[in-house]
C-alpha cells in the first residue's frame, strides 16, 4: 500500500513538471514572437525617422539655395 502511494505521489509530481515545461516553452514561444514583432516595429521606425531626415534637410537645401552649392 505504501509502495502504491508513493506511485502515486511520485506521478503526481511528474506530472507538475511536465505541466511547468509546457508552460515555460509556452511562454518562451511567446516571449520570442514578442521580440520579433518589436524588431520589426523598431525597424519601421528607424526607416520612417530616416525618411524624415532626408525630407527635412532637401527642403532646407531647397530653402537655403546657397548652402546647397557648397
Amino acid at each position: 500500500m505504501k509502495r502504491l502511494l508513493a506511485l502515486f505521489a511520485l506521478a503526481g509530481l511528474a506530472a507538475c513538471g511536465v505541466e511547468t515545461a509546457t508552460t515555460a516553452a509556452t511562454v518562451a514561444t511567446m516571449k520570442k514572437q514578442e521580440m520579433d514583432q518589436a524588431k520589426k516595429t523598431m525597424e519601421q521606425a528607424t526607416r520612417k525617422i530616416e525618411q524624415n531626415t532626408q525630407l527635412i534637410q532637401q527642403s532646407a537645401d531647397q530653402s537655403d539655395p546657397d548652402k546647397a552649392k557648397e
